[in-house]
């Protein structure tokens, strides 16, 4: 690739992930929670709690957002003709290390893209989420240079790869038939009851999954970059998404610089950033991060489908058994499960893993 075309698209990366930050803080303006215009972990947790899977009745409602993400990037890859179903590389320990994931993620309280909204609205608590986070992928890019594979995956036929994306258009209809068997938080009940009007959330995660899908966008996937080949190109999109959705907060009033008393937020360092170090291991051995898992199911992608259905058990998980941090803390269930989590990883990471030929 030469430099002429790497520029093009790094443009182009930035300009999505302007656009993207932008996007982000319109929602909150339209009635999202606080610092969470745009957060996978906490609307597929929401999702999951709708749908019934937990009962935190706090934390319940079907984000639109995700099955508009799903939907923009499955329409551009049937555009662009990258609509190319394939599976079945290591189905259950993808959905183990997705479960894992989610769980690091609520420990924090949000996923990589909340995590850089968090830091966008003045939550500073983020900034150990990110020396987590970093560390985390830092570990994982060990395991890739020894070898770290869940091998290769196949062709399979276009319905299977479009399932995924039927199943959200189903979870759509929920939303808007409203049955009594789905659960919605209450007003003033909790995050799950602030949230923009369907239609402004859905194509705002049309738009975003357009892109994300065009642009390959990818939080762990850019800090491995440039950790492995020194390339910034994806991680631009993220910078640009912070510098956005920055210079939103602050023309919008929602600029609120500090530690304590932040939306959604817990003040523990240490564990915010071995929440989201369990989170960005996770990612890199899933070869991705929450979004990308989204995006790629939407391209016909059944591993990554998989993936997503790993993060709504690990959110189920989570809330059911009192693993979920809140504004008071991480719970001493989260605890362990966060250390039992690091753990599992790093005997899956090893088992595979092949040791290259000539190292010691």
């Amino acid at each position: 690739m030469n430099d002429s075309t790497t520029k093009k698209e790094t443009i182009l990366i930035i300009a999505a992930g302007l656009i993207i930050g932008a996007i982000a803080v319109g929602l909150v303006f339209f009635g999202n929670p606080a610092n969470m215009g745009f957060c996978i972990a906490c609307f597929i947790r929401d999702t999951t709690g709708a749908l019934g899977f937990h009962s935190a009745a706090a934390v319940q409602y079907i984000r639109p957002e995700i099955v508009g993400l799903v939907l923009g990037a499955f329409i551009l890859a049937l555009v662009t003709k990258e609509f190319k179903p394939r599976g079945g590389s290591a189905p259950v320990t993808r959905f183990v290390i997705a479960m894992f994931v989610m769980i690091g993620c609520l420990m924090f309280l949000g996923c990589p893209f909340r995590m850089i909204l968090r830091l966008a609205g003045g939550d500073f608590n983020a900034l150990f989420g990110i020396l987590g986070f970093v560390g985390g992928i830092l570990l994982g890019v060990v395991f890739l240079k020894k070898g770290y594979t869940l091998k290769r995956s196949y062709s399979m036929q276009k319905t299977e790869g479009t399932i995924f994306t039927v199943l959200q258009l189903v979870i759509l209809a929920l939303l808007v038939a409203a049955p009594a068997f789905i659960h919605f938080t209450e007003t003033d009940g909790g995050p799950g009851a602030k949230h923009a009007a369907i239609g402004i959330s859905l194509v705002a995660g049309l738009v975003v999954g357009a892109l994300a899908q065009r642009t390959r966008l990818c939080m762990v996937g850019g800090i491995r970059d440039v950790v492995l080949f020194g390339e910034w190109k994806l991680l631009s999109g993220f910078l640009a998404i912070l510098v956005a959705a920055f210079i939103g907060n602050a023309i919008l009033g929602f600029w609120n610089p500090g530690f304590a008393g932040q939306p959604i937020a817990h003040t523990d360092g240490l564990w915010n950033a071995l929440g989201m170090a369990l989170a960005g291991f996770g990612c890199v051995l899933l070869g991705g991060c929450p979004m990308r898992q989204l995006v790629l199911a939407g391209e016909g992608n059944t591993d990554s489908a998989v993936a997503v259905i790993g993060l709504a058990a690990g959110a189920a998980i989570a809330h059911n058994f009192g693993l979920a941090s809140s504004a008071e803390g991480p719970t001493a269930n989260g605890k362990a499960a966060v250390l039992v989590g690091i753990v599992v990883l790093l005997v899956i990471a090893a088992c595979n893993s092949i040791r290259k030929k000539g190292a010691a």
